[in-house]
This record gives C-alpha cells, structure tokens and sequence, in this order.
C-alpha cells in the first residue's frame, strides 16, 4: 500500500495576490460585510473600474481573504503620478495573522514601488502605514447627517450654482486637474452616471468657481468631490445638492476647513469620525488644498 504524503497548506502569507475583476464585485462587498462595513456595491463597482484591486482568496474557499484597490492618477514614465489606496481589508477569521501587512507591502513595494501614495488612515490601521514609510500630513473629519435648510428650501439651487450639463465636462476635468494636482480624467468622466447629482458653480462672467456631486451609499448620499473657490462657494454647492435629496449627507472635509464644517454642524451635520491623511514618497498631496474641501470618496483620494 502506498502511502501519499501530507501536504501542508501553505501560510496565509505565502498565498498568492491576484488582481481583481468587475465579476469579483460580490466578493469585495461580503468582504465589507464580513468586517462590520456596509457591502457598499456602489462605490466598489466605480473603484474596481477606474482603479486595480488586488485581492488574496481565502483558503477555505469562501471569497477573500483579503482585499485593497489603488486608483493611479497621471503619467509618469510610465507609472502614475500619485496612486490612492482604499478599502484595505482582512476578513475577520484571518486577521491579525500578517495578511493585511503582506498585501499592502506587495501594492507599496512591489507593483508601485517609487510612486508617490496616499490613503486615509483609521486609528487602527494607522501603525500599520507608519511601518510601511507613511507619514500623516493631513487630517479629515467624517461627518453625517440630516441636512437642515436655514428656512423653508428655497429654489432648487442656489444663484449661481446649477445641474451640470454635459459641456461643462471639460471646464470640470481642467478645474478638477489644477485642483488636485494630477490628471484624474478616468475617474471624473465617470461621475455623470456614478452620482445621482452634479452640480458647478459660475461666477457673472461664466467663470467656473467650483463643482460637486452627489452619489449614494446605502441609506445616505455622499457629497464628493466638492471642489469650490471659497466657503461660499463651497456652502452654496452643498446647499443645492442637499436641497436635491431627502437621504442624509455624509462628506469627509479637510479639518483645515473650519469655517465650513461649523456650517455643516450648524446645519445638522454631526462628527463621526477622524482619518488621517498619510502620503508616502511624496511630502504632501499635489495642488491647491484651500479649493479641495472633500475628495469622491476617501478610498480614492
């Protein structure tokens, strides 16, 4: 009789990463579920799209294991610009075992090893970047809420401020790219189908001031990006697009924005939570921060 060998399984840090595909959409979402977050099918189909997830398949079969997307902007040699890392997550019967740190190590050092990298950091998930050569160099502030009208809504926008139309796209991507820092045509190109509301801002003489959407998130609709010239501008945006829904808000602004987050907590908008902004190979995020009050979502910078 012939006696086969046992084979040990390998560990779940030898696993192979693999990218991810539109039709591992379900997988991400029971993923998201899996650690207590919204499955978010949504925004995980737009960041499987414009970005690469990369993914490691659980070993008893049952989907991943583990999963992150980066979503590179511009061109470079080659390489992107700047790359945002999002949606970094370890199902909850293999955390703590090394995966999470293997799969950002093989994004960061590996696939895009010299390219300058952003993410929005938990306060537990902080350390781990700080290992991996992420400094803080910015904070952002969640909030949510029922949007409250300072009186009865008015019109359905504010003067000055209107649904885009689909000549306005090209004004968007060239306020968008001085903005921002980088070139972020594939992502914002999708936004007209992604958000249930988009809207801009023009001064008398036509100019673009400012731009923002609305797109939905489970039972809310989350403001992003929200691009504006001043607070003004940026409260007048908001405005027109809560004016637009009966779902409460929620929008993650750069807490250097004071003035603008006590008139959203002034409007019903209460704190939720606070991320840091980290970078890595890069001193801080490119363009203009005092026009860049809130990103698309914080999973893609």
């Amino acid at each position: 009789m012939i006696q086969s060998e046992s084979v040990t399984p390998p560990h779940l840090t030898e696993l192979p990463i693999r990218a991810l595909a539109a039709d591992d959409l379900r997988r991400c979402a029971d993923l998201s579920e899996d650690r207590g977050w919204p499955r978010e099918d949504h925004k995980w189909r737009l960041l499987l799209a414009a970005g690469t997830g990369y993914g490691v398949d659980a070993p008893d079969g049952q989907g991943l294991a583990a999963a992150c997307v980066v979503t590179g902007y511009g061109h470079a040699n080659g390489q992107p610009e700047l790359a945002a890392v999002g949606m970094v997550l370890v199902a909850g019967r293999y955390a703590r075992q090394g995966l999470g740190r293997r799969l950002m190590k093989h994004v960061c050092d590996d696939v895009f090893k010299g390219v300058p990298l952003t993410l929005h950091a938990t306060p537990l998930g902080r350390p781990l970047y700080e290992d991996l050569g992420f400094d803080t160099t910015g904070r952002a502030e969640m909030l949510r809420g029922t949007f409250r009208h300072e009186d009865a809504p008015g019109p359905s926008s504010p003067p000055g401020v209107r649904p885009a139309r689909a000549e306005d796209l090209s004004r968007i991507l060239r306020l968008d790219a001085e903005v921002f820092g980088t070139d972020r045509t594939h992502m914002i190109t999708r936004l007209p189908a992604f958000a249930d509301r988009l809207v801009v801002a023009e001064d008398t003489d036509g100019t673009l001031s400012g731009y923002a959407a609305a797109w939905p998130n489970m039972e809310t609709h989350v403001i992003g990006p929200l691009i504006a010239r001043d607070t003004g501008t940026a409260r007048a945006l908001v405005t027109a697009l809560a004016t637009g829904t009966d779902r409460p808000l929620r929008t993650d602004v750069d807490v250097r924005h004071q003035e603008f987050i006590g008139w959203l907590k002034e409007r019903g908008l209460e704190s939720v939570a606070f991320n840091a902004v980290m970078t890595r190979d890069i001193p801080g995020l490119p363009g203009d921060w005092t026009r860049r009050w809130a990103p698309l979502t914080v999973a893609a910078g």
